[in-house]
């Protein structure tokens, strides 16, 4: 019955499964006939754009492609002019404004737009651009890319016409000499579209200047040197760098924004720099937070080195911390050069539910085991009663739990087991029970109680392991075979070993009470009584039996027959 009932229940499941993906086949398969037969319509009513052999469909293009051709100084940077003058005009206009935009124009370029509708800083005109802002004599001039419709071509990005009108003007205003005539011929000289010089000073002009910063560093590790020599004891000498490697990498992005604007260098140049020194200087901060980490890791560390388990915490604490600051580096970069992370952050979130789901009872027993830590729960070294396992612990990891039993075996506890059981911690109490029963023979007088009574009592309270606001000793009851004194008090011990020595002397020394005062201790007995049909007339004979036996239990008084 059972076997069919559980064969039925599987039955109803697999339906069900089978339910559902026929349910989600079907749903993808009318979306995608669907999107077939959209994808026609939308194809005939919207038809591609044709591609500007300029590159002249997005601002970031048109800004690019004109600075292009005109370091090449031929006449197509005319073209991504929109001014009415051609020929030998439109080409000077051009390299007036090739040399604005390398004297003047911010090195901005990858924050353009790389979109054929532009960023629209400005809703009222949604056809304008603006590439950057320059300053000149009369104020601020705005260099602006506008869309025009230029027929077979289709809409392209060219320089506006109010900023063109100024150009002439700016012009004239420049005195800079380009850095480039002052090197020889073999400097300039391009490979791969870059000039030899730019990568001389990629190559030896930046180890250069990092090995300059360490000479630095040098110098103030000698100059605290001499200091501290002066002032014995106050300033501490250290053979540490002063300057680590990711602050001389921040110094040497300094020097590469302080030098860009005394270089003249041009502006495709100036932005290379500038787009080195940015990433120098996002490799430096990661860098510095990754040894900042570190060294908090291990301060924590020293400081708590008694707290179990904090090793383990603060080890993945700093792996997630490390963790964040590269992810939160690459987006950063991502950003910088234009790229949308809205895709990572999907598949990361897609990713991760997935990963909870595999792995959700390891990460239960992760979160578990801070927990434990974080609440100090437990430590290494602690005897603890989990459950029915008693035992010292020896090791808090982040997933589980060693705990060495008495029978020197290990047990191993998921923390997340652990955190859903009571833990009675025995090694964390501060002082404990002294509760010995003491069973006296019926025997014993008022005047012996009284005596061992008053001595115990003495005895309590001048010892000095005893807590002497807990002392209670007190005839407690007529038991069945024995008279109970109670005894109750707490005893100060630093361990469990200790305790047990310090119990050991005080039964000792109250075993030495009750024989001084004449009294015995009891033991379970029982009274009987016998009789026989013929002697039952006669009270006087009747014969009377009593026998004392040793058990584990007291047995009940028989009734006189």
């Amino acid at each position: 019955m059972s076997r069919s009932l559980l064969l039925n229940g599987w039955v109803n499941r697999l339906t069900r499964i089978c339910g559902v993906v026929t349910i989600c086949i079907g749903c993808v398969s009318s979306a995608v006939a669907q999107a077939k037969l959209k994808a026609p319509a939308a194809a005939e009513s919207k038809p591609e754009a044709p591609k500007d052999s300029l590159g002249r469909d997005t601002p970031r293009g048109a800004v690019l492609g004109f600075l292009a051709a005109a370091h090449k100084g031929t006449s197509v940077a005319a073209l991504y002019l929109d001014t009415p003058l051609r020929g030998p005009d439109a080409e000077e206009l051009a390299h007036q404004l090739a040399i604005v935009l390398d004297a003047r124009l911010p090195a901005r370029l990858n924050q353009l737009s790389d979109h054929p509708e532009g960023s629209a800083p400005d809703p009222r005109k949604p056809d304008e651009d603006v590439v950057g802002t320059i300053d000149t004599k009369n104020g601020p001039l705005e260099i602006i890319v506008e869309r025009v419709d230029r027929g077979k071509v289709g809409r392209v990005w060219l320089f506006a016409p109010k900023t063109l009108h100024s150009i002439p003007d700016v012009y004239a205003e420049l005195n800079s000499t380009p850095i480039e005539k002052y090197l020889p011929n073999f400097l300039l000289t391009r490979v791969g579209h870059v000039p030899l010089f730019q990568w001389l000073a990629l190559f030896v002009g930046l180890p250069t200047v990092y090995l300059l910063t360490r000479l630095l560093d040098a110098l103030l590790r000698l100059s605290l040197a001499i200091f501290g020599r002066q002032f014995p004891g106050k300033i501490p000498l250290t053979k540490r760098k002063i300057l680590p490697a990711p602050v001389r990498l921040l110094l040497v992005a300094f020097a590469i924004h302080w030098l860009m604007p005394h270089a003249g260098l041009p502006l495709l140049a100036r932005q290379f720099w500038s787009t080195a020194a940015l990433i120098i200087t996002i490799l430096a901060c990661i860098w510095l937070l990754l040894l900042l980490n570190g060294w908090g890791e291990r301060f924590l560390v020293s400081r708590r080195s008694t707290l179990s388990g904090s090793v383990a915490v603060l080890r993945l604490f700093r792996r997630v911390v490390d963790g964040i600051v590269l992810f939160a580096g690459l987006l950063f970069t991502l950003y910088y050069f234009g790229v949308n992370p809205t895709a990572a952050f999907a598949g990361l979130g897609v990713g991760g539910i997935a990963v909870a789901l595999a792995a959700q009872k390891t990460l239960e027993n992760l979160i578990a085991g801070i927990s434990l830590v974080a609440d100090r729960a437990v430590h290494v070294g602690d005897t603890l009663k989990i459950g029915e396992i008693v035992g010292t612990i020896e090791e808090v990891g982040l997933r589980s739990t060693r705990i060495r039993t008495p029978d020197r075996t290990v047990v191993c506890l998921p923390n997340g087991l652990i955190s859903n059981m009571s833990l009675e911690t025995l090694s964390a109490r501060d002082k404990f029970w002294f509760h010995p029963v003491l069973n006296l023979r019926y025997e014993t007088t008022a005047s012996q109680m009284h005596l061992v009574l008053s001595k115990i009592r003495h005895l309590l309270l001048t010892h000095s392991s005893v807590e002497r606001s807990t002392v209670r000793v007190r005839f407690l009851a007529m038991a069945q075979s024995s008279l109970n004194v109670e005894i109750f008090s707490y005893l100060y011990a630093s361990d469990w070993a200790q305790f047990l020595e310090i119990q050991e002397q005080l039964l000792f020394s109250v075993m030495e009470i009750v024989e001084q005062a004449g009294a015995e201790f009891a033991f379970p007995s029982q009274t009987m009584y016998l009789s026989s049909d013929s002697m039952d007339k006669r009270p006087h004979a009747r014969p009377q039996l009593q026998a004392q036996s040793e058990s584990s239990e007291p047995l009940a008084e028989s009734p006189p027959s």
